[in-house]
């Protein structure tokens, strides 16, 4: 007969303890259901079951803490507790109607079949809404610490509770409530390994979500296929200015740019350390690394983010890379936190270490008003705001539009949960319709007109929020020396493939339009620490 105990088991708690050496000491008599029904079951207890959900998640606010560690803390819980005790991982699968049946499954399987766990021979414990899942399947149920299923009350504190303490605690070794409730399994293990500190971290961290990404209405599958399809070029841009040594790459992705820069032979010798925040891109690149795809062994991964703290040892790396992940932080943080993440980079790098931010920038003079001519002949006009259910709804809508209409769309989507609102006018001029805007506004909608696919996530992103001078400033500002082979410059492929024959800029001179040319479009900022 086993005791199911499902959950992911950040931690373990005194109560949990003490529920479960009472039910194995002294049987299941007097005990209730969570619908207040007797428990009818006078089996002894021979083992104890652990499936740990969301076993291949860690370091992200809602899983701080990786497998190993949970399990090192549920076998000395389970030593206390005298009878065996069983560990199984069970992956994260999403929202999943019959998670319960799938653990079920993942136990057997994991188990070579050591394990089958019926309604017959198995009681599950458990006190959150999982457990109707399991009562569906014809399992007994022990509430542990529910007192009330319809109001999910619960009668002492829940596991999650002290994580919650630990987080907002100044001393939480000390705190009397972690005390009260920590049981010594899981002090030990978060005292050794010092979890305390990381989860502090997580939670402070406001722009990450509870599973650890920047956005989550951003479609991973197209942006990864659009991070590899330019990874060569980007190289190619950076390869000049890479410093053998320590190399970092932070806002990794997929790895694609330390993947090339482990077959330069210049970087034989060379460790690799790729940094990424999105738990998905993360797991791609410890996929890909098992794949053996890097050449160089000395590859390393790490989920963290670079912004509220150090993503290497002060004064330790010879290059730094960053591509398309600064404007993500202003966007989706704050403008301190950008700047933080600008001396984070300073601090990190040995003296005469770079720092290579390749990113998107905002046009010189983007103040400036500007008349921006629209094709409203490419494509539909009718009902650009209509609302979709699905991402996928919504791009094919917005692939069928004019240049003109998707313009309305984005002028009305654009930083909207920001509260930012783009002021235009329609305006004629010598009987032809232009939008009067700022150059950076026009900017704006130039550089993510096209970008259909992912338009929820890139309507929450600015690229304009400094030009290349006001960059090199705030740089300069926190200590590097600019590299003179800086430059801001236009990519001639956009203006080519997107922007000729569907937009053209004008600027007003003495009564007259007059041709504005193309703005910037990319920088390649790279910084030098003296």
């Amino acid at each position: 007969m086993y005791l199911l105990i499902p959950g992911r088991h950040q931690l373990l708690t005194i109560f949990q303890f003490e529920y479960l050496k009472n039910i194995i000491e002294n049987g299941l008599q007097g005990l209730q259901d969570p619908f207040g029904q007797p428990v009818n079951r006078n089996e002894k207890i021979d083992a104890i079951i652990f499936p740990v959900t969301s076993s291949n998640h860690s370091n992200t606010r809602r899983n701080p803490l990786p497998f190993y560690l949970r399990a090192i803390s549920i076998e000395a819980f389970g030593i206390e507790l005298g009878i065996p005790a069983y560990i199984y991982g069970i992956d994260d699968v999403g929202n999943l109607p019959n998670f319960a049946d799938y653990t079920i499954k993942r136990i057997k399987h994991e188990s070579d079949g050591l394990i089958n766990c019926t309604p017959e021979n198995t009681i599950v414990v458990c006190s959150t809404n999982v457990l109707t899942m399991y009562q569906k399947l014809g399992f007994t149920i022990l509430p542990a610490e529910l007192d009330n299923i319809d109001t999910w009350h619960h009668h002492t504190a829940m596991p999650w509770d002290v994580v919650e303490k630990i987080a907002y605690s100044p001393d939480w070794q000390q705190d009397s409530f972690v005390k009260k409730h920590m049981h010594p399994a899981s002090f030990k293990v978060w005292q050794k390994y010092r979890i305390s500190e990381k989860v502090q971290l997580l939670f402070r961290d406001a722009m990450i979500s509870n599973d650890g990404d920047l956005t989550e209405t951003r479609d991973y599958n197209v942006y990864v296929r659009q991070m590899d399809d330019i990874a060569e070029m980007k190289y190619k841009d950076t390869a000049p200015f890479i410093q053998a040594g320590r190399i970092g790459d932070i806002g990794c992705a997929v790895g694609s740019w330390i993947k090339l820069a482990c077959k330069d032979e210049r970087f034989r010798e060379s460790d690799f350390y790729g940094i990424e925040v999105s738990r998905y891109l993360y797991e791609l690149c410890q996929q890909r690394k098992i794949n053996g795809e890097f050449n160089n062994p000395f590859v390393f991964f790490s989920k963290k983010n670079a912004v509220t703290g150090l993503a290497f040892d002060p004064s330790s790396m010879n290059t730094i890379h960053t591509s398309s992940l600064t404007h993500e932080i202003e966007s989706y943080g704050s403008r301190q936190d950008l700047l933080q993440f600008i001396r984070n980079r300073f601090e990190e790098l040995v003296h005469g270490g770079v720092w290579i931010n390749r990113d998107v920038v905002a046009p010189y003079n983007k103040q400036q008003e500007v008349f921006l001519w629209l094709n409203d002949t490419d494509g539909s006009n009718t009902d650009p705001h209509r609302l979709f259910e699905s991402k996928t709804s919504l791009a094919d809508y917005l692939s069928q539009l004019s240049t003109y209409a998707r313009f309305l769309r984005f002028a009305k989507d654009f930083r909207k949960q920001e509260g930012y609102k783009l002021m235009y006018a329609e305006t004629m001029y010598d009987q032809q319709k232009f939008i009067r805007l700022s150059l950076g506004d026009a900017a704006e909608f130039l550089s993510r007109k096209d970008y259909t696919d992912n338009w929820q996530s890139e309507m929450h992103e600015t690229f304009c929020f400094w030009d290349f001078n006001e960059w090199k400033e705030e740089m300069q500002a926190a200590g590097f020396r600019i590299h003179p082979s800086s430059i801001a410059f236009t990519n001639d492929w956009i203006v080519d493939n997107r922007w000729k024959g569907s937009v053209a800029l004008f600027r007003e001179e003495n009564g007259q339009l007059q041709p504005e040319p193309w703005p910037v479009t990319t920088m390649f900022l790279i910084g030098v620490k003296p």
